[in-house]
């Protein structure tokens, strides 16, 4: 080691010591970190990295609360109580700690968070000191304008204590967030302007007044602009490869030594977090070809744990790392930089990843504002927002219509026809209403929309509460506004039937709202039941040349739950989120009654060759990779096999 770096010499003794409080094993650059945690003529810098909360404060949720470490070691995780008291502990005496996340914060599946505009997540984020963040792809769930106006700046959107600005738990009006949010590779269409900036440069103490720069280049996962939660019409997503090497280069002209690329996304390398073993995924693909001037990359996205050194195209080795979902870990890298240039002496950088375990007593503050945020989102819950005559169930009659999914389908028209909120600056073109709108009551594929029955409450003499109505419908996509023809239309409504394996006949109905009638033939053939002069929307016979603006998911218009019909749409408007809609709407119409099933007729039923079709029962929630039932939005993501052979399924 001596005869490598010449005259330096080595704290065995630090390094000893860090090694000894990490519960997870150290990845190291080479042997010489091994023995070395910092060097004399060194500048010694900690960075600390959290990724994929989704507001989950108080724990991890179902499984994804225990993991695997080395030897099969089970950890019991979760909690920014603790993630505070373990932060705490790592940080303790070191002169450069910078503490980050690689997306997906917040937005996405916890009540107590996403119900309250997710302000919870930012309060907690604050209060643990993240210094900075990148823009996974559910930080897109609302709009950019949310993102950087309200998340950021605390700008009311748009109705104090009904939609956002609640009182946090000092009882002040959020403020927004202490830390910035960046992407390099999320763009405005128009222009080809970042929505965010593309870096950041933290600069570190290197002693005698001296300071050095670290530049942090963020990633989004490419087509965070066209999923279905973050769908948003007027930005695009830049190659991430292409991005980063350009960057790069930039802060390399600009003096910067010292790179780190933090993203949203991200890789499988098995299931102990202490290691990584037969990776696969982009982020790894990334890993092993992009610029060999940065020197550490953090991932996200997948919520996979793992801790690995990976050669770049210079065969030099540097940090691979993820550290999993819900304050499971925190990814701690430590690098050494050479005081005169700023570079990262990269045969001394260590990475571990460590449980945020249970077993420590939580931070009490953070721990103070967990408990608020649940107590509050759980009075809120219980708070009447509307009323209703009779139940909406999801019990089919013979045509496949319910009253839950008429109601499903006229909120989405209704949702279609309101207007564009002054945040929701995602959109680039004309807000035309929407003539109709359907919705999957049953989909042959993925979740349905519907979640639950709306039942009366004798109790309450049929009070709807907000928990009620944020549960019922929904999965975290908007509403989307689009223009289709009728041949798409009547199309969609043929591909409510196919031939399932066994030869039998497979029926995934379709919700239409109530200006929408239409009859099918019981006994005719697969891709021949509905007759367009049948279809009538407003009264008129639907015409296939003509186009229509229909209202649905952005799940169903890009294909997501089986229906291919509507691929190639165009002039899409996105609109507000469905549990925030349907929350709107039973607001907006004080009481709600169940229509008559009237909209969908069955010919023939009589015929002896009449079936109307097998409707596939709701399948249970999908276990995601930890062996935890998915979230509504979880189970909402399109399946992939990984290196195993086994269904894995990309979480957001």
């Amino acid at each position: 080691m001596a005869r490598e770096f010449g005259r330096r010499t080595f704290l065995t003794a630090a390094g000893a010591a860090v090694t000894a409080a990490a519960v997870g094993t150290p990845a190291h650059a080479t042997e010489d970190a091994r023995d070395a945690s910092s060097a004399h003529d060194l500048v010694d810098v900690q960075l600390l990295n959290i990724t994929d909360l989704h507001g989950y404060l108080q724990a991890a949720p179902g499984a994804t609360a225990v993991i695997a470490g080395a030897g099969g070691r089970k950890y019991t995780v979760g909690g920014v109580g603790y993630l505070a008291a373990h932060l705490e502990r790592l940080r303790d005496g070191r002169r450069n700690s910078i503490f980050f996340a690689p997306g997906d914060l917040f937005s996405g599946w916890e009540f107590a968070a996403e119900s309250l505009a997710d302000e919870p997540t930012i309060e907690a984020l604050n209060r643990l000191g993240l210094d900075f963040a990148t823009a996974g792809n559910h930080e897109f769930d609302k709009s950019p304008a949310f993102l950087t106006a309200h998340m950021e700046d605390g700008v009311p959107f748009p109705r104090v204590g009904q939609d956002d600005a609640f009182p946090d738990s000092t009882g002040r009006r959020f403020r927004g967030a202490d830390f910035r949010y960046y992407s390099a590779n999320m763009v405005w269409s128009r222009n080809g302007r970042t929505v965010l900036p593309p870096y950041n440069v933290e600069w570190v103490d290197a002693g005698n007044g001296r300071r050095l720069p670290i530049g942090f280049i963020h990633l989004t996962a490419v087509g965070t602009d066209t999923g279905s939660t973050s769908y948003q019409p007027a930005l695009s997503s830049l190659d991430e490869l292409d991005t980063a090497n350009h960057r790069a280069a930039e802060l390399r002209a600009r003096g910067v030594n010292a790179i780190v690329l933090s993203m949203h996304d991200g890789a499988v390398a098995g299931s102990d977090f202490t290691t990584g073993s037969n990776p696969s995924g982009p982020a790894y693909d990334l890993a092993r070809k992009v610029s060999p001037y940065i020197d550490a990359i953090v991932t996200g996205h997948w919520h996979c744990r793992f801790n690995m050194m990976v050669p770049g195209p210079d065969g030099v080795p540097r940090p691979f790392v993820e550290a999993g979902c819900h304050g499971q870990l925190i990814n701690e890298i430590n690098l050494r930089l050479d005081p005169r240039t700023g570079k990262v002496v990269r045969a001394l950088t260590t990475s571990t990843n460590h449980p945020n375990t249970r077993d420590v007593t939580p931070d009490r503050e953070l721990q103070q504002v967990a408990d608020y945020w649940t107590g509050y989102a759980a009075r809120r819950a219980r708070t009447p927002i509307g009323s209703q005559t009779a139940s909406f169930t999801r019990t089919r009659d013979d045509s496949g219509e319910s009253t839950m999914g008429d109601l499903a389908a006229d909120w989405a028209l209704w949702a279609g026809r309101q207007p564009i909120g002054p945040m929701n600056d995602g959109n680039d073109r004309p807000d035309v209403p929407a003539e109709l709108a359907l919705i999957v009551a049953a989909p042959r594929v993925g979740q349905s929309v519907i979640n639950q029955d709306l039942t009366f409450d004798t109790a309450s003499g049929g009070a709807i509460t907000f928990g009620q109505a944020w549960n019922a419908i929904g999965y975290g996509d908007p509403i989307l506004t689009v223009t289709v023809s009728g041949r798409q239309l009547h199309d969609a409504l043929e591909q409510q039937w196919s031939t399932a394996a066994d030869g039998g006949l497979r029926y995934a109905p379709l919700a239409v709202s109530g200006n929408v009638r239409y009859t099918f033939d019981a006994a005719g053939p697969v891709g021949d039941r509905v007759d367009p002069a049948d279809v009538l929307v407003d009264g008129r016979p639907l015409e296939p040349t003509r186009e229509y603006r229909l209202a649905a998911t952005s799940y169903t218009l890009l294909g997501a739950d089986g229906f291919t019909a509507f691929a190639g749409f165009r002039d899409p408007v996105r609109h507000v989120r469905d549990f925030e809609s349907f929350v709107a709407f039973v607001r907006t119409h004080g009481q709600l009654s169940p229509a008559d099933r009237n909209r969908v007729t069955a010919a023939n039923l009589s015929a002896r060759s009449a079936r109307v079709g097998r409707i596939a029962a709701a399948a249970p929630r999908t276990l995601g990779r930890d062996g935890a039932a998915e979230s509504r939005t979880e189970a909402a993501q399109l399946a992939r096999a990984d290196n195993t052979g086994r269904a894995f399924r990309i979480p957001c």
